[in-house]
């Protein structure tokens, strides 16, 4: 089953249910990837790596702004974000561990063959291929310059 076709199941079981939250949040994603579907140059089809980037967007726009309201002291609003966040992220592969990751980014390292903070673009390139929607590019990027370094 499609991505779409799961969003579209689960905002007609929110509507029912009245789960104001999670309809808020599903009916973004559902936005999010119709906007992806027509986008200049897209396929008729959105491919599975692209709903997945599409829902690392989603998230991380969620998570900046529920930093700010934290930071503004807004709890009210940060609780939406922080609901909508979670909904969104339930639809995304299970994130792995900073640990997997550094274990995962090691043994990369050595197949590449990096020995300096100079090798990082190549590291990067392949790891970002390999680990698209399993890790946050930002917790790879810190891991990596930790390793060259």
């Amino acid at each position: 089953m499609s991505l779409e076709t799961q969003i579209n199941q689960d905002i007609k079981q929110a509507m029912l249910g009245k789960q104001e939250a999670r309809l808020r949040a599903l009916r973004a994603v559902k936005s999010a990837l119709l906007l992806a579907k027509t986008e200049k140059g897209a396929a008729e089809e959105v491919s599975e790596e692209a709903e997945i980037k599409v829902l690392q967007k989603l998230v991380k726009q969620r998570k900046e702004s529920a930093d700010i309201y934290q930071a503004q002291n807004r709890p009210d609003l940060y609780q939406i974000e922080k609901e909508e966040m979670e909904y969104i992220e339930a639809y995304l592969p299970k994130q792995m561990s900073r640990e997997e990751v550094e274990t995962f980014l090691k043994d990369l390292i050595s197949r590449v063959g990096a020995t300096s903070v100079k090798d990082m673009g190549k590291v990067m390139g392949a790891a970002n291929k390999e680990l698209a929607g399993k890790a946050d590019g930002k917790t790879i990027s810190e891991v990596v310059k930790q390793l060259l370094a």
